[in-house]
């Protein structure tokens, strides 16, 4: 099924769709920018206080074993934070969405 370029144009500039988009932008940006932070925390601690991932928490693991795991285990976490909201709210909008479309 073929859809007209007016057609187009106007799903592109409804307000539906914008937010849509919006909602999308926000929450990308947001976890990406939690996971940047989190990892160059990381980085910058290493370059900047090497003594602190140093200390030892056993015999032979020191503390920085633990936060390197946390930090992947954090992305997995984020990556899980993304998946539910999109499973949740995005896919149920676009769905919405896509019938809205259907329908005319």
């Amino acid at each position: 099924m073929a859809i007209s370029k007016n057609r187009v144009h106007e799903i592109l500039n409804s307000d539906k769709f914008k937010s849509l988009v919006k909602q999308r932008l926000t929450i990308s940006l947001l976890l990406t920018f939690i996971m940047l932070a989190v990892y160059y925390g990381f980085m910058f601690t290493i370059a900047f206080y090497k003594e602190f991932y140093s200390i030892k928490i056993g015999e032979h693991i020191t503390i920085g074993l633990p936060i390197g795991i946390g930090i992947i285990i954090f992305a997995w976490l984020l990556t899980g934070v993304y998946i539910r909201w999109a499973n949740n709210k995005y896919d149920k909008a676009v769905r919405e969405l896509r019938n809205e479309i259907l329908e005319k």
